[in-house]
């Protein structure tokens, strides 16, 4: 197995037609020909848009007799998720000091409030 590459997983979602690709893919193995149905695009065309897919681990063929059907590459989906759930973490940090001096900053505007004797 080849360690994925996440600068090639994300250029290979750069492109719709590869997202429509995994989105299709997501809900189960299919061939090459029942990829290709819903484009207008020729059969080599989407084998090429697979290759890419391929190479940046994000989805894996098998044989099957005379057929070749891809299917989603766990371990390159997990590693792309990882990568992201890392910076949804991070967000989320931010938005707690913001929410914190948000806080801070209602409870001083209170404090100044009851000090003047201002009515809220």
């Amino acid at each position: 197995m080849k360690i994925l590459n996440l600068n090639a997983a994300f250029s290979a979602l750069a492109d719709p037609t590869r997202r429509a690709i995994l989105a299709r893919l997501a809900t189960g193995e299919a061939t090459v020909m029942e990829l290709a149905e819903p484009f207008e695009m020729t059969q080599p065309a989407i084998s090429q848009h697979l290759k890419v897919l391929e190479d940046a681990g994000l989805i894996v063929r098998r044989v099957d007799g005379t057929k070749r059907p891809r299917r989603l590459a766990n371990a390159g989906i997990d590693a792309m998720d990882q990568w992201l759930a890392m910076l949804r973490k991070a967000l989320e940090k931010n938005y707690d000091r913001l929410d914190e001096v948000l806080a801070g900053m209602e409870q001083k505007k209170a404090q100044k409030k009851i000090k003047t004797g201002e009515k809220r």
